[in-house]
């Protein structure tokens, strides 16, 4: 498997004005509470966000890393509507050595999270203590989670993550640019947040459908 360069070194995480700018964009509504960028295209622009484990109104926030990219969450939907996560969940229960490491994945995602947390000064959140996304640590329940976890993490730590990134790569890889052309640069950046979790600006990235983008093949059909 490709090494998955996407995560980004400590020293670039810090989101900046244009980093959350750019995450409005591709979301389409005003990002909030977007306390890391932990992976970033070739270009620099962000690809996941992590999400501080406490908001501002004091919601307590399990799913710490989601896709923003439109090119990687649409690519991410196609694996989802041929029906891979119900593959991957049947083979979760009969593969032992795949559920071990999925287990572990799950607790990687919680060291990740309460690391963020520290960092970011919001300390421990119990009322999510052991609950981490996605369907971790014995389902899949969401392909975007996983590989939003697998882009920050870097290979080698959410096993179901990292096989979804070398599916989609028809559509999608680290080693290149997709950013253009992929959401709407022009005007000024979304500033109402019309999300379905209304003004609390929760994010609805995760598992959202997303526009199709067809290889060339289909678009020559």
């Amino acid at each position: 498997m490709e090494d998955n360069t996407a995560s980004a070194p400590e020293e670039t995480r810090q989101p900046s004005a244009h980093d959350l700018e750019v995450l409005s964009r591709q979301l389409g509504r005003p990002v909030r509470d977007v306390v890391e960028i932990p992976a970033r295209c070739v270009c620099g622009n962000p690809l996941v966000a992590a999400t501080a484990p406490r908001l501002s109104n004091g919601t307590p926030f399990p799913t710490t890393f989601y896709l923003t990219h439109p090119v990687i969450t649409s690519a991410v939907s196609r694996l989802e509507a041929a029906g891979l996560m119900n593959e991957m969940n049947e083979r979760l229960t009969a593969d032992e050595p795949l559920a071990a490491s999925y287990r572990a994945a799950h607790e990687a995602y919680l060291q990740s999270r309460a690391e963020i947390g520290a960092r970011s000064g919001i300390g421990e959140v119990p009322e999510i203590d052991g609950v981490s996304a996605g369907g971790m640590p014995t389902r899949v329940k969401c392909l975007h989670v996983l590989v939003g976890h697998s882009l920050a993490a870097g290979p080698g730590v959410n096993p179901l993550g990292d096989e979804a990134i070398a599916a989609i790569g028809e559509w999608w890889s680290v080693d290149r640019c997709y950013c253009e052309g992929a959401w709407d640069t022009a005007g000024e950046a979304p500033s109402r947040d019309l999300s379905r979790h209304g003004p609390q600006g929760l994010p609805a990235i995760v598992g959202r459908p997303a526009p199709v983008r067809k290889t060339k093949q289909e678009a020559g059909e």
